[in-house]
């Protein structure tokens, strides 16, 4: 008899690749349009943005409006231009290695949380749907709550073919991916990022990794009940 299917999924943001990637090519994409349409140099519109990011993080438009007496209804148009952007990224060398060396076993699956039009973006610019057997956008799920809502979590291990106790969910966020998988009924396994060792007593991980290259043995330890890798 064949062993019963398995899968391990992904979170999509600050797991398969750093979020801040995304943030500087919609960056970019503001530069351009500021330089287009209001004769502010892109190079320096983009200097004022990536500097606003290090010491004001998430008021980074105002700080380029106040730095070049644009008008403040500007704001949400420069939003609008980020969200509708096509981005520039690439899949990490390290994701693609873990994802190929779980293809040899297992079935793959990504459940990422955020506006589905601009995730599936990120999905086609980091060319991920052909490594990966299912992408289940969150927010598009059930009654649309996304992560850490189980909804999108049953759905994925579904799309797979595989029992939710069967699956192996990677992410680093210990609400929405450990708490949600969890939930849900599979084994969740954070990606320590730096930064968040504030929440470490706040998450109950099944087991805690410092990169993806280790997921294929962990998740074959949690999946076969040994727990040399469980904190």
């Amino acid at each position: 008899m064949r062993p019963e299917p398995c899968a391990v999924l992904f979170d999509l943001d600050d797991t398969l690749y750093p979020h801040r990637r995304f943030v500087l090519s919609g960056f970019a994409a503001v530069a351009i349009h500021v330089e287009r349409f209001w004769g502010v140099g892109a190079g320096e519109a983009f200097a004022v943005l990536t500097r606003a990011y290090r010491s004001v993080r998430g008021r980074e438009l105002q700080a380029l409006a106040r730095r070049f007496d644009l008008p403040a209804w500007l704001v949400p148009q420069l939003v609008e231009v980020i969200r509708a952007h096509e981005p520039r990224l690439n899949l990490p060398r390290r994701s693609v290695r873990a994802l190929q060396t779980l293809r040899e076993g297992w079935r793959i699956g990504v459940v990422t949380n955020g506006p589905p039009d601009i995730q599936a973006r990120k999905v086609r610019a980091m060319g991920l749907e052909p490594l990966v057997d299912a992408v289940v956008y969150a927010h598009a799920t059930g009654r649309g709550l996304g992560k850490p809502d189980r909804a999108p979590f049953v759905d994925a291990a579904r799309r797979l073919g595989v029992r939710v106790a069967q699956a192996v969910f990677v992410g680093d966020d210990p609400v929405a991916d450990i708490g949600g998988a969890q939930q849900a009924g599979m084994f969740a396994v954070r990606l320590r990022r730096g930064g968040r060792q504030m929440w470490e007593a706040a998450c109950a991980a099944d087991a805690v990794i410092e990169s993806l290259d280790e997921v294929p043995s962990v998740a074959m330890a949690l999946i076969d009940g040994r727990r040399a890798y469980v904190v």
